[in-house]
């Protein structure tokens, strides 16, 4: 039991695994007289992942250590982040999450009596709470405010008030629920240092910090909900896990970019009871079954190659679904099948060119979950299309065409394809190499005067130039790109049919319009963020 514990052994509970801890000294102090009040704060909008397991499962380690643990529905903080969830779902998203976090726990096998759930609109709309987001703000530079928030709040050249004003809430979250210390992911250090820095300054306290490392998804970049390959949901069923885990990237003796063995490391070791070990199941023929009693062993294996990916991927899914099996349980009735529709609302199907209502696409951060209008079910309709943010890596010339060049494009989770183009008639070779652009990545290869090219970078294209389009500032590589009204995040793309000429439909209604925008016939290109695709060229098709 937790109570019989000593200090040392509920400080190593707490402190497993982290990639950082600020504030351990006073760690120590307040374990030597009583538990840790800790508290953990996610915003309720995407649908919670697999990825989950990675906090929750340090959420296990505080409740076993007899800390009291807050979870904070940061209901507000989901508004204020580029309106990642519209008001109207707030509330049964938070409830979502709340049974989902339960069931996870749950899954961990840790009591949930220390635990409670707090929204943040349940005291963020106080008069004293807005008395100190005022007090805050009169010692807070506004470049202090944008640096805190420079991991976690999207960034553009002109943001919005309530980016800004992010980190200062959060901060004071901290006070007002009354805890000696907040967890989160690495990503989050900064706001956590502008806390200690600021928080004093008002009379209050300054805290702990504890610092999970960010874990890569399966794709090997970061785990996304809008990446489908990425994650594996909470509520699939065992041949998707299959199928997703059988995707995932696991390259021979790479163990940093390996989302597989991290999430072995920071949950399903965590989660062993006293004698449990990892097993990796073999035919006699392969060298039989293997045991490793501890994590480094296991990564040691596999960085000597003496672990074949498949039979790593194998292992990982039996003990994946052992933890989906009870969540899976718990959501299989009429009660959870019902909630989850009413959180996350399916997209309402359109007739192509035409909004749900006859308005605008919302963004594409609170489409598919508000139910605004997804994309047509036609054959030539941009949902055909998979466009990526991708970076030029390297610019050549074609070896047998002086207009033309040969791209190396990093499309995101450790894919490159060959692209040949004819931006070189408009830029230099250095011009190119680093350039962030949008990739049409679902194109069959073909052979361009004797090169293979898997792609195709867009451009605008106008009488006397040509321009690639501008990608919006803090994109990533490996974004996905929509065209609005038609998202197809959700489900894999297959790969353009060149003899139906889907590409050069859809390419067809490809334009810039009046102020630059990307468009396909009168809707937006943009990213799953919102953000539109432009160009300084208007008026011009886009090929």
């Amino acid at each position: 039991m937790a109570t019989a514990l000593t200090p040392e052994e509920k400080e190593h509970l707490i402190t497993r695994n982290l990639q950082e801890v600020l504030g351990q000294d006073n760690l120590k102090t307040i374990l030597k007289e009583r538990d840790l009040k800790i508290y953990w704060g996610t915003a309720t909008t995407g649908k919670p992942h697999i990825a989950y397991f990675v906090p929750m499962s340090k959420v296990a380690d505080f409740l076993k250590a007899g800390c009291e643990v807050t979870i904070l529905f940061a209901d507000l903080h989901a508004y204020l982040d580029n309106m990642k969830a519209p008001w109207s779902l707030l509330k049964e998203r938070t409830k979502y999450y709340e049974a989902v976090i339960k069931a996870m726990l749950t899954s961990l096998g840790v009591p949930l009596d220390k635990l409670r759930f707090v929204c943040g609109t349940d005291y963020q709309l106080s008069k004293e709470y807005t008395l100190d987001v005022y007090r805050l703000s009169s010692v807070v530079t506004q470049h202090d405010a944008k640096k805190a928030g420079a991991e976690v709040v999207k960034q553009v050249e002109h943001p919005l008030m309530s980016g800004i004003l992010y980190p200062g809430l959060q901060a004071l979250d901290e006070e007002y629920l009354k805890v000696d210390a907040q967890f989160g992911g690495v990503d989050q250090r900064k706001i956590f240092t502008f806390a200690e820095k600021y928080l004093p300054q008002l009379g209050y306290a300054k805290r702990i910090h504890l610092m999970n490392p960010m874990i890569p998804g399966l794709a090997g970049g970061k785990m996304s909900s809008s990446e489908e390959d990425s994650k594996i949901d909470l509520l699939d069923s065992a041949a998707k896990v299959k199928s997703k885990i059988k995707k995932a990237f696991c390259e021979p003796g790479n163990i940093e970019d390996n989302g597989l063995l991290k999430f072995v490391k920071h949950v399903v070791y965590p989660m062993f009871k006293d004698g449990e070990a990892f097993t990796v199941h073999r035919k006699p023929d392969f060298g039989g079954d293997l045991v490793f009693a501890e994590y480094e062993q296991l990564e040691a294996c596999f960085a000597n190659q003496e672990l074949h990916p498949g039979d790593l991927k194998a292992a990982v899914e039996v003990y994946i679904n052992r933890l989906l099996e009870p969540i899976r349980q718990s959501f299989d009735t009429d009660f959870y099948r019902e909630l989850t529709e009413r959180a996350y609302p399916a997209p309402v199907k359109v007739t192509a060119g035409k909004q749900a209502g006859g308005g605008k696409a919302q963004t594409a951060g609170t489409n598919a979950a508000s139910g605004a209008a997804a994309g047509a079910a036609g054959e030539n309709t941009p949902d055909k299309l998979e466009l990526k943010v991708g970076q030029i890596m390297d610019a050549v010339k074609h070896p047998d065409a002086d207009s033309l060049c040969v791209l190396t494009v990093d499309i995101g989770g450790g894919e490159r394809k060959a692209i040949v183009s004819n931006l070189m008639a408009h830029y230099t070779l250095e011009q190119l190499r680093q350039r962030l652009v949008v990739v049409l990545t679902n194109m069959k290869a073909s052979k361009i005067r004797g090169v293979e090219s898997e792609g195709l970078v867009l451009y605008a294209a106008g009488a006397e130039k040509c321009e690639a389009l501008a990608v919006p500032e803090g994109s990533k590589v490996g974004e996905r790109i929509i065209v609005e009204g038609f998202d197809n995040t959700s489900n894999p793309v297959p790969p353009l049919n060149p003899k139906k000429k889907v590409w050069d439909k859809i390419q067809a209604e490809l334009h810039t319009g009046t102020s630059g925008e990307a468009l396909w016939k009168e809707f937006s290109l943009m990213t799953l963020n919102g953000d539109r695709i432009k160009s300084t060229l208007s008026g011009c098709s886009i090929k």
